[in-house]
C-alpha cells in the first residue's frame, strides 16, 4: 500500500509540476529586479575594442586632419576627427613592423641574438637610418632598437628581408596581421612607411594596432620609451617628443612624409589612467608636438574611468525557481568599468536588469541579465553581462512541485 501511495505521488507529480509550469509561465510574467548602485574610481582593467563614437560632442578644436583620442582600459573615444579617412602613416608604419618582428620572436622562429646579414636594400634606402653597412651581420635586438628608437628605414627592410625573404612578402604578411588584428581599412606595401600611393591606413588603425603592441608584448614596450641608442658609435635620439615633457608619455612613434605631413601615435599614462593618440596632418614638428600635448592634457583633466563591479564581486542574490537553492549569487563577467567625464559622474546611473525568478538548473558563468549604466556624457548606455556565480541544480520532484504552487499563488519561489 505504501509503495502504491508513493507511486501515486510520483505520477501524480509528473503530471501536475508540467500543467504548474506552464500555467506559471502563462499567467506570471518574471519580474524585472532593478537596483542602484556608487562607484569606486578604477585603475586597472584590460584594454577593449575601440570604439567607433565619442562619449560627448566634439569639445576641443582639433588643428590635425585626423586625429583621434583612446582610453585604453575601455577602449571609449573620447574625441576623433576624420579617424576613418584614408592617409599616410608614414613611419607610424613601424608600429605594425616591430609587431610582427616581436611575433616570430615570440613564436621562436628568431631569437634576439639571431644574426642578420645586411645586404644592398636596407643599406641604400632612403630616409632615417641606423646607419647599417652593406654585407655586415647585426643582432635582431640591436635591430629592434634602431627600428623602433632611431626609427632606421635600414633596420625595417633587414628584418623584413631575413623573416620574409622580401620587404614586399614582408609588407603583404603585415598587411594581412594588420587585418586579423582589426585594421581593417590597412594596406602596407614595405616596412618602413617611405611615400607610395597604396600604402594607406587610418587614424582608428593605428590605435588598434598601438593598443596590441602594448597589450600583446609587454616584455618589450619598454623599447618605445628609451630616449636615445647608440650603434656603430653614432648616438641618436628617440624622434618621440612627448618623451622629454612631463605627461607620462611611454610610446609610441612619430612620423612625417611629404604625403603624410608630420603624424604621432602616442600612448601616456598618468595615476593609471592610459590614453592613445594618433594625430597626423600637421604642418611642422612643433605643430604636432603642440597638438599632442594639447590633446594629451585635455584628456586627462576631462575624463576618468570608474569601476562599477569588479570581477568575481557578488553584487546581489535573486531568486530561484525549482532549484535545490532558492537565491542564485550574480556577479559580471569581468570588471566593469567606464570612462566618463569627470563633470557627469555624479549624475551616472546604474541599474541591474533581471527578470525573475530563474528556473533551475543554473550553470555557473551563465548569463541571466545585465548591467546598464547611463550618464550626461554617453550618447547610448552601456551594458555590461550579468552571469551566475554558482551552480544551482534542479531540485527533487517534491520542491518543484512546492515551487510551482507558491510560485502560482504568491509569485513566491
Amino acid at each position: 500500500m505504501i509503495k502504491l501511495k508513493k507511486i501515486s505521488l510520483i505520477l501524480c507529480g509528473a503530471i501536475v509540476i508540467p500543467l504548474l509550469i506552464g500555467s506559471v509561465q502563462a499567467k506570471k510574467a518574471p519580474s524585472e529586479k532593478k537596483k542602484t548602485v556608487v562607484v569606486e574610481k578604477n585603475v586597472v582593467a584590460e584594454p577593449a575594442p575601440v570604439s567607433s563614437g565619442t562619449s560627448t560632442d566634439q569639445p576641443i578644436e582639433i588643428l590635425a586632419k585626423q586625429a583621434i583620442l583612446v582610453d585604453y582600459q575601455t577602449g571609449t573615444v573620447l574625441l576623433e576627427k576624420n579617424a576613418d579617412e584614408l592617409m599616410h602613416p608614414s613611419s607610424m608604419t613601424k608600429i605594425m613592423t616591430t609587431y610582427l618582428v616581436l611575433e616570430k620572436i615570440k613564436d621562436g622562429i628568431i631569437t634576439l641574438d639571431t644574426l642578420v646579414l645586411i645586404g644592398r636594400n636596407a643599406w641604400r634606402v632612403e630616409g632615417s637610418s641606423m646607419f647599417l653597412n652593406i654585407d655586415t651581420t647585426v643582432r635582431v635586438e640591436d635591430l629592434l632598437k634602431g627600428l623602433i628608437i632611431q626609427s632606421g628605414n635600414d633596420a625595417g627592410i633587414a628584418l623584413a628581408e631575413k623573416l620574409s625573404g622580401s620587404e614586399a612578402v614582408f609588407a603583404q604578411e603585415m598587411t594581412r596581421r594588420a587585418h586579423e588584428l582589426g585594421a581593417t581599412h590597412t594596406n602596407f606595401v614595405n616596412s618602413s612607411g617611405l611615400p607610395d600611393p597604396r600604402h594607406l591606413t587610418t587614424a582608428r588603425d593605428l590605435v588598434i594596432l598601438a593598443l596590441h603592441t602594448i597589450n600583446d608584448h609587454p616584455s618589450f614596450y619598454h623599447l618605445h620609451s628609451e630616449k636615445d641608442f647608440t650603434y656603430g658609435g653614432i648616438k641618436q635620439g628617440n624622434r618621440n617628443p612627448l618623451l622629454y615633457k612631463n605627461i607620462g608619455c611611454d610610446g609610441l612613434k612619430t612620423g612625417h612624409t611629404q604625403a603624410g605631413g608630420f603624424g604621432m601615435v602616442a600612448s601616456c599614462v598618468q595615476d593609471g589612467h592610459r590614453l592613445i593618440l594618433v594625430i597626423n596632418g600637421l604642418p611642422s614638428m612643433q605643430a604636432r608636438s603642440d597638438e599632442a600635448v594639447k590633446l594629451i592634457t585635455w584628456g586627462m583633466m576631462m575624463y576618468s574611468n570608474y569601476t562599477i563591479y569588479k570581477e568575481g564581486q557578488i553584487i546581489d542574490s535573486v531568486p530561484v525557481l525549482m532549484g535545490k537553492e532558492n537565491k542564485l549569487p550574480v556577479t559580471v563577467q569581468k570588471t566593469a568599468v567606464v570612462t566618463l567625464l569627470r563633470s557627469s559622474q555624479k549624475d551616472m546611473k546604474v541599474t541591474i536588469d533581471c527578470k525573475t525568478p530563474i528556473t533551475a538548473p543554473i550553470k555557473e558563468g551563465q548569463v541571466v541579465g545585465k548591467v546598464i549604466v547611463s550618464a550626461p556624457s554617453l550618447k547610448e548606455n552601456l551594458e555590461f553581462p550579468l552571469v551566475a556565480a554558482a551552480t544551482i541544480e534542479k531540485a527533487g520532484i517534491f520542491k518543484r512541485i512546492k515551487d510551482s504552487i507558491s510560485h502560482l499563488i504568491w509569485g513566491k519561489s
